[in-house]
């Protein structure tokens, strides 16, 4: 019989070197959440917190103790939307910005983006990428109305 590592010690190891990696987990824990998937969502969700920054940290982020963050994800937890939101956020805004970005630009041998320099490349990136809102006459009820 072979010998394995563990999930978690994987899934770890593939976290630290992998950047899209990392990036896939929290995506997919968002969309199982989304999909109605809680159990799963939360399995995934909590995984990546193991493999990345870890509990301890992220409860000193969020301002909820580590014990009642592990409690939420794990298979008995009922987290309020409010608390999965405060996680997601801060997993997406404070903890992977520096990491996955300076090992991707690494990767690609350029200079990387200083860690302040992140909440401005994420604020400009967002501005580009809005959808222009609509018209008021195309949402208008006399628009409507005579189509």
């Amino acid at each position: 019989m072979a010998l394995t590592r563990e999930f978690k010690q994987t899934v770890k190891a593939r976290a630290e070197r992998d950047p899209a990696f990392r990036e896939a987990l929290l995506t997919e824990a968002v969309e199982q959440l989304l999909a109605g998937e809680v159990d799963t969502g939360k399995a995934v969700l909590r995984d990546y917190i193991n493999a990345t920054v870890g509990f301890e940290k992220l409860a000193k982020a969020t301002g909820t103790p580590s014990k009642s963050l592990m409690r939420m994800l794990g298979p008995k937890g009922n987290p309020r939307a409010s608390n999965l939101l405060t996680m997601i956020g801060k997993l997406q805004r404070v903890f992977p910005a520096c990491t996955w970005r300076s090992q991707l630009a690494a990767s690609h041998g350029q200079k990387s983006p200083s860690c302040s320099a992140a909440p401005s490349l994420r604020k400009s990136a967002r501005s580009k990428h809005q959808e222009p809102a609509p018209t008021p006459s195309a949402c208008s009820p006399s628009s409507t109305a005579r189509a």
